[in-house]
């Protein structure tokens, strides 16, 4: 038995049509076609609200099933009543004679004349389960009405020239509703955890395409190459990648504020083609009991149904700090305890399609927790950028912008020794502005107002990325820079 929804649909559809047409018989077969298909098709759903929507359904069809049934009867007890097609010509109670009486056959072409033969695909495979053989006359037969049968006779022809109309945008139709079964079956159960938490991770933190490419992100190069390998070649080299060689469940990006470390795990997700969830502390803390918990579990149940999948936390320190200081909480400690388990039960199969990453991201390595650091087995250090990255970073940034061709890139990039690339685009923006600060210059509001767009849009000169390199400066001390080194000569692993 076929338990499609599609053909549920369309058995359906074609039991209306049919009953608006008057074929009341063959609408009854599609009816108990489609109660049979709703049975079959409820014994194979599990989950409570989905089958409670489908038991809804079939209680509606099941009315209509009646409601047909009903004029069905009626009509065939106003057949069985009548032996003849026309009466004498004697008076009846009411003194009128019964010539002036009309009544009407469905044998009559004058009378009742035949419904245009309507255009049909083949009814499904379906029998009725109860009825028996149809008799001769119920063959020949659609309606039996009086007064204003012919009238409606008339707009049935109307109902099945646009029944023709239809059929070509039956298939269309059919795609589309196969499509959004196909996108209900990849959404995930909510049965056997709380629908409202699951409801808040696929609003905040699931993103299907975060739409960053690695040419979006200057320089890193040895940073691109390492992600990749966690995470790219396992999918292309499935047969490679097994045993001692399976894929890092866990990255660590450390590196200074700015250097691009949310970028990098944004392009991971989007030239993979991974589920990516951005997590943060706030989405995993809640004022309610257990509650916290219950989300970190939630949260990788969804990552491995959304496989493959990425999960970026950012600033992990806050969330997965060291364990046992005298600042610690105790809810703190439970989510913390509830991530580490997660994490250490996280096992990438043979299959390519169902591997799952956790990527961390921070900027304070040396306060993570010691038993967060070993599950987060690849360690990277993304440092400032270098001078081919300065210089990428600024053509990037300058793309969209004119600038004067005495302006020397290279030169400027030479300059911003030492800048992450966060203060190299904030010195780009700041340099863009300096024209038209200097147009607005003493002008009123009323003829600020007044200026044409290209008065403002003037070319970036090599003064104003002087000028806004002496009023933005870097924001890396050396200090910080030597604290990054020595942790990871300690504990990185690149």
């Amino acid at each position: 038995m076929n338990f499609s929804t599609a053909d549920i649909c369309e058995n359906t559809k074609m039991g209306r049509e049919f009953a608006l047409l008057g074929n009341y018989e063959t609408a009854l077969v599609y009816y108990e076609g489609v109660v049979e298909q709703l049975n079959g098709l409820l014994q194979t759903i599990n989950d409570p609200g989905r089958k409670e929507k489908w038991q809804k359904i079939q209680q509606q069809i099941i009315q209509e099933y009646e409601q047909v049934k009903d004029i069905q009867n009626i009509l065939n007890s106003f057949k069985s009543d009548s032996h003849c097609d026309r009466p004498t010509t004697a008076q009846n109670n009411d003194g009128i004679s019964s010539d002036q009486i009309v009544w009407s056959s469905p044998k009559d072409p004058e009378v009742w004349p035949s419904p245009t033969p309507v255009e049909h695909k083949p009814g499904p495979p379906v029998r009725p389960t109860r009825g028996g053989r149809r008799s001769e006359s119920t063959k020949t037969s659609n309606i039996s009405k009086t007064g204003n049968s012919s009238r409606t006779v008339g707009s049935k022809r109307g109902e099945s020239t646009n029944l023709k109309r239809e059929d070509k945008s039956k298939k269309e139709g059919k795609k589309k509703e196969a499509k959004e079964q196909e996108e209900d079956e990849k959404k995930f159960d909510t049965s056997g955890y709380d629908k409202d938490l699951v409801e808040m991770l696929e609003r905040d933190i699931l993103q299907k395409n975060p739409n960053v490419h690695w040419d979006d992100i200057a320089d890193l190069e040895e940073a691109k190459r390492l992600l990749e390998e966690a995470v790219v070649l396992p999918m292309w080299m499935p047969d490679f990648f097994k045993g001692i060689r399976r894929p890092w469940k866990g990255v660590l990006m450390v590196g200074p504020p700015g250097t691009g470390k949310t970028m990098l795990a944004k392009a991971v997700a989007t030239e993979c083609q991974t589920t990516f969830f951005n997590v943060s502390s706030s989405t995993l803390t809640s004022k309610y009991r257990g509650e916290s918990e219950k989300l970190v579990r939630v949260l990788f149940e969804m990552a491995h149904f959304y496989a493959p999948s990425t999960i970026f936390i950012d600033e992990i320190d806050s969330l997965c700090s060291r364990r046992g200081t005298d600042s610690e909480h105790e809810a703190s400690r439970r989510v913390k305890s509830e991530l580490l388990v997660q994490m250490d039960g996280i096992t990438n199969s043979d299959n390519p399609s169902k591997v799952m990453m956790v990527l961390a991201a921070t900027n304070f390595p040396w306060d993570i927790d010691e038993a967060l650091r070993r599950r987060l087995e690849k360690r990277i250090y993304i440092p400032l950028p270098n001078m081919e990255g300065r210089e990428a970073l600024l053509r990037i940034n300058l793309k969209e912008v004119e600038v004067m061709e005495d302006v020397d890139i290279t030169e400027v990039a030479r300059k911003l020794d030492g800048y992450s690339g966060a203060d190299i685009t904030n010195v780009c923006r700041d340099a863009s502005m300096m024209a038209m600060r200097r147009k607005i210059s003493g002008l009123t509001p009323e003829e600020i107002r007044n200026l044409s767009k290209e008065e403002l849009e003037l070319p970036v000169s090599s003064d104003d990325f002087e000028e806004a390199m002496r009023k933005i400066n870097k924001s890396v001390s050396k200090l910080d820079l030597e604290k990054y080194e020595e942790w990871m000569t300690e504990f990185g692993s690149i």
